[in-house]
């Protein structure tokens, strides 16, 4: 990897110093599958992948059921064209496994070996390159499908397939060298000490922001273990972004997955009073609100990093310094206040 200007902190015991913000490519994977984000250019796209590289960031979070294959190929082709020396870390993940004739239903949690060998070739064609970075399993394997309606995320099946096998499956394909490194994302603290005594977990991959606090226990988990961490969805899918509003709320398309959630509905008064509540402090620090909250998200002991999605350059522009920010204690005093203030989310409110 060549020398960034953004800061970056050693990912775990991988050997990769990895920047404090990454590009995700959930949203930029388009529509026509369970989780889109709507309609999405996929010029645009993997011209706002380009701009984060070329901004200094020098890790890409992706996974294989992001658009049913989609985030991966322009993943794929917005760094086809770079030197090696140039090339960001490529980081995606397995275990959601989807229906091709019937691509709108819900994935399905599966770790069986037998598909996660095949989702490997599969990612690494896609990607085009010999070798993946980092290499997750997306969510515990329960054999049933995943589901956000209702906040729910399936029940265990008696076809689920053990941790501990799914586990040696990752650790072997480290030891083959398809991959570089293995996570989990998704995981409970048990879950994370079972998988930890067969092998060991270089990272993992838990949601966390402002609004949702509750991986806290998994953060502090990997603190103890020398693992890694990258969190995802530090901005709650836009809510913290400060450019989000009741009003755009009601009118996020059918094909929007978030138009359905509890953060977009039930809970959008008191998300949105939260990241109001951000504007004095990013005031204060001259940048946005959107850096301001990954910026607290970083300030948590154990976190390594922070993925961050983009559909276009200037949305990149809009977060692309948030390891930057240095939050004082009196910053972060005054952000546990709103986040109790706003009832926002659940979990601690301060590191």
């Amino acid at each position: 990897m060549s020398a960034t200007h953004l800061p970056a902190l050693p990912l775990g015991t991988t050997g990769m110093d990895i920047t404090r913000v990454g590009f995700g490519s959930w949203a930029v994977a388009g529509s026509g599958w369970f989780f889109g984000w709507g309609a999405t250019d996929d010029d645009e796209s993997i011209a706002a992948i380009r701009h984060a590289v070329a901004s200094g960031v020098n890790w890409i979070d992706t996974a294989a059921v992001y658009g049913l294959g989609h985030s991966e190929e322009l993943v794929g082709k917005a760094i086809a064209d770079l030197p090696e020396d140039e090339r960001p870390y490529l980081f995606t993940k397995a275990g959601l496994v989807w229906d091709p004739d019937n691509p709108q239903a819900a994935p399905r949690r599966i770790m069986k070996p037998a598909s996660v060998r095949r989702e490997i070739e599969d990612s690494l064609r896609r990607l085009g390159v010999d070798r993946i970075d980092l290499y997750q399993v997306h969510y515990p394997d329960t054999g049933e499908s995943l589901e956000y309606a209702g906040g729910g995320f399936g029940d265990v099946s008696p076809n689920a397939t053990p941790l501990e096998e799914y586990w040696q499956v990752m650790a072997d394909l480290k030891a083959e060298g398809k991959v570089r490194a293995i996570g989990l994302s998704n995981h409970s603290p048990e879950q994370l000490h079972a998988a930890e005594q067969i092998a060991h977990v270089d990272v993992i991959q838990p949601p966390f922001s402002a609004v949702n606090r509750s991986a806290a226990p998994q953060i502090a988990w990997a603190h103890a273990h020398d693992t890694g961490v990258i969190v995802y969805s530090p901005l709650q899918s836009g809510l913290l972004t400060g450019a989000f509003s009741a009003e755009r709320a009601a009118r996020l398309p059918a094909d929007d997955w978030r138009s359905a959630h509890h953060d977009f509905t039930t809970g959008l008064t008191a998300n949105l009073r939260l990241a109001d509540a951000l504007r004095p402090v990013a005031d204060r620090h001259g940048v946005t609100v959107a850096e301001v909250a990954i910026a607290w998200t970083l300030a948590w002991p154990g976190i390594t990093g922070a993925i961050v999605g983009a559909r276009n350059a200037r949305q990149v522009d809009g977060w692309s310094a948030a390891g930057t920010v240095h939050l004082t204690p009196g910053d972060l005093d005054e952000i546990a206040t709103a986040i109790t203030d706003s009832g926002a989310g659940n979990g601690p409110a301060r590191p």
